[in-house]
């Protein structure tokens, strides 16, 4: 489940990033602060149960690529070869991170349920 919440953090952040960019009136600009929320909850919430390191590289690599990819897409940013093999190379680097991570089985206990 920590890895779901990664990938939804991931998706949240390429909608905001895009309000950053094009949020012009009052509710937009209450939207886009909304999705940075849910974008950090995802993010703690995925660290409960992964490395912290280890989620912030995949949730901020995996939604660079995602955001450049829309931005050549949807928007029609200048397209490059060597931009997209970085793309990948990004992906490559999220993917192994991904296969070399293991979701903790134990949750840290606090001092009120017998911890230390």
């Amino acid at each position: 489940m920590a890895w779901l919440y990664v990938l939804f953090a991931a998706i949240v952040e390429v909608f905001w990033v895009i309000g950053l960019r094009y949020s012009q009136t009052f509710w937009e600009w209450i939207g886009t602060i909304i999705l940075i929320i849910f974008s950090f909850y995802f993010v703690i919430k995925a660290c409960e149960k992964l490395p912290s390191g280890t989620v912030y590289a995949v949730f901020t690599g995996s939604g660079a690529a995602a955001i450049v990819l829309i931005d050549f897409i949807v928007f029609g940013a200048d397209f490059s070869i060597t931009k997209l093999i970085f793309i990948g190379l990004i992906i490559i680097g999220v993917v192994g991170i991904k296969i070399t991570t293991d979701e903790k089985q134990e949750k840290f206990k606090t001092p009120s349920d017998g911890g230390d």
